[in-house]
């Protein structure tokens, strides 16, 4: 049983049936105890199993609830998928090249680096992005003789797995043939699709079918997870086993206190609703990957209507006093690996007052049960949102752009005229900063300068309590960029004391990119782009990858400013490694700069609680 102490603490066991343990302020535990108990009142839990679409908007939400089944699906046989992973084994293959886009690869990708290359079965690599260095590099990991290409759509006319199989099926192509081609290729989507339809065309060797009432990101115990991890040779009835562990413990039959995804849904949408929407994650390294898939399903689900939570994945621990009123943490831990010196920050946290989520991973397998408890808890807070989760109206938005920019491209008409606001050198290049005409007024108001350093110092001044900073890089996802990319988001949030993201293009548009645009107008944008040297041609059409990709930015900057967001766009021209590397000693530079009427009039960012305001620009003021 779960129950709650006077000390503000939730205590609780720490089974992967009921262990969800919290330590949450005075009114935040008394709001979340009472809507708990409204929950329980109304019976929510069994409305929500029941399908019941008026527990969140009464629109079509019951036609999204597949998710809730397959772990316990009797129907659902995985003698096919475990024979496929066997055959696959059997013939020898050196590498499986999974071709998707979110929902349809995030899974993937957290189950290869948490459970790692397994001797005897192909090494699985996940592409997801438009740029053409990262598809270069990706090419050159593969053994093209000895791969198995995964083409993951649920929709089956997605972006980006569309151009990625069209190149990768025009490679293996010339060098077994159009007909023989196809015998390497297996595809994962709906019936009926026009994946599924271009599948039979090419004889795939394989297709395995979606659910339709399971939208993508609540995929992961389907075929679209289950498939490549059987590929990879992980234990996909042990994996399927414990996400009916999970999902048992979240039934209608369980007090909503032991309810390990109802209750930690009901946390996460109170704590939204009083202005701690900063949902930080802290995960054990081994599992720390599993960060980018809750931060798809939590944002792309309830970023929406100007409201909704914002996942902070990756940050580094921070000594306490760096954080806000506007968040909280929720601790992933993996009982078989502790990480002792993690153990006692997040006690640190606690300790100063902050609200912490401890949620128990027993082992590896039980990677499963999060996704379910994850895909419970989305839904939950969704309701307490009062959203629908299962849409993402504003991702859409951002696909229509794209298509808008790539045509007028193909009709050599270029790109839509910018002018640069401010510029500055580095060895080998330059840094251009482009901002629309609102922000641009608002940043060289506040700067008093024209200068690149100056309205960077601005922009990032911008930042201010109950804001977030987010980088929006649309480069190579790599280390090497990672590195100058996190020092950047670290200094910025230890300086302004907000939280902080790093996404890469276009990965994140089919993620943290709805709430950037439908959620709450806190954020403060900072777009990174660059020239694309060595680009690849898409077979069968006359555009490229890095034109798509800068389709896919110009549309991205173009909705964030219809919807009056703060974004300011730096494109780096000549070598990248040392460019992310001036920009991030720029921003190191700037954030010495601080408001003393930050933005929107208010007072200093401060953990005392997050501002109501929610729009305006700050005044800089140097120190020392």
């Amino acid at each position: 049983m779960v129950g709650r102490s006077s000390g503000g603490e939730t205590g609780g066991a720490t089974s992967q049936e009921s262990g969800v343990r919290a330590a949450l302020p005075g009114s935040l535990d008394d709001a979340v105890a009472a809507a708990t108990d409204e929950w329980e009142t109304r019976g929510n839990v069994g409305r929500l199993w029941a399908g019941d679409a008026s527990l969140w908007t009464g629109g079509d939400e019951s036609r999204w609830l597949g998710w809730l089944h397959t772990p316990n699906d009797a129907h659902d046989d995985l003698g096919p998928v475990k024979g496929f992973g066997a055959a696959v084994a059997r013939d020898g293959l050196t590498h499986a090249a999974l071709l998707g886009m979110g929902g349809s690869s995030l899974c993937s990708e957290v189950l290869r680096r948490s459970f790692g290359h397994r001797v005897g079965t192909p090494d699985l690599r996940v592409l997801d992005s438009t740029d053409p260095a990262q598809l270069r590099t990706f090419e050159r990991g593969l053994d093209l003789e000895r791969t198995l290409f995964i083409v993951a759509s649920k929709s089956g006319s997605t972006l980006e797995p569309t151009m990625f199989e069209r190149y990768f099926f025009s490679r293996v192509a010339e060098r077994h043939g159009q007909e023989s081609a196809g015998s390497r290729f297996i595809a994962i989507t709906d019936p009926g699709s026009g994946l599924d339809r271009l599948a039979g065309a090419r004889k795939y060797r394989a297709v395995f079918h979606g659910v339709r009432s399971i939208g993508g990101r609540f995929s992961a115990i389907s075929p679209f997870g289950l498939v490549p991890a059987a590929v990879m040779g992980i234990d996909v009835t042990r994996l399927r086993e414990r996400a009916a562990l999970m999902a048992e413990a979240c039934n209608a039959g369980r007090p909503i206190r032991e309810n390990p995804g109802v209750r930690l849904g009901v946390i996460l949408g109170i704590a939204g609703l009083q202005g701690r929407d900063k949902i930080t994650l802290i995960l054990s390294p081994s599992i720390n990957h599993l960060g980018a898939w809750i931060e798809q399903i939590v944002a792309e689900s309830t970023g929406k209507r100007g409201i909704g939570l914002i996942p902070i994945d990756g940050e580094q621990i921070a000594t306490p006093a760096v954080y806000g009123a506007d968040r909280l943490f929720v601790y992933l831990r993996l009982d078989a690996e502790p990480d002792p010196e993690q153990d006692a920050a997040v006690k640190r946290i606690a300790a100063a007052g902050h609200p912490v989520v401890w949620l128990s991973v027993p082992d590896r397998y039980d990677l499963a049960g999060e996704f379910f408890r994850w895909e419970m808890a989305t839904a939950v807070a969704g309701s307490v949102l009062g959203i629908n989760p299962f849409d993402q109206p504003d991702v859409e938005a951002g696909k229509v752009a794209t298509r808008r920019l790539t045509a007028r491209y193909e009709e050599r008409e270029g790109w839509p005229d910018e002018t640069p606001i401010a510029r500055t050198a580095y060895d080998g290049g330059e840094i251009v900063a482009f901002a629309d005409e609102r922000q641009a007024a608002s940043l060289r108001a506040t700067a008093g300068s024209n200068g690149l350093e100056a309205l960077v110092a601005a922009h990032c001044g911008q930042c201010a309590r109950g804001d977030y900073l987010a980088v929006l890089a649309y480069v190579e996802r790599c280390e090497a960029h990672l590195v100058p990319l996190q020092r950047l988001r670290h200094d910025v949030r230890d300086a302004r004391k907000v939280a902080t993201t790093v996404g890469f293009g276009p990965r994140f548009l089919h993620s943290t990119g709805q709430s950037h645009k439908g959620g709450p107008a806190t954020g403060v944008f900072l777009q990174v782009t660059c020239e694309d040297s060595d680009d690849v041609r898409i077979p069968g059409q006359a555009n490229t990858f890095g034109v798509v990709k800068a389709a896919q930015a110009h549309g991205d900057m173009e909705v964030l400013s219809e919807r009056e967001r703060r974004v300011l766009r730096l494109h780096v021209t000549g070598p990248l490694g040392p460019g992310l590397t001036h920009l991030a000693d720029i921003v190191r530079a700037s954030v010495r700069w601080t408001g003393g009427a930050a933005s929107r009039g208010g007072p200093e960012p401060s953990p005392d609680g997050p501002s109501l305001s929610k729009r305006g620009v700050g005044r800089a003021q140097k120190l020392g």
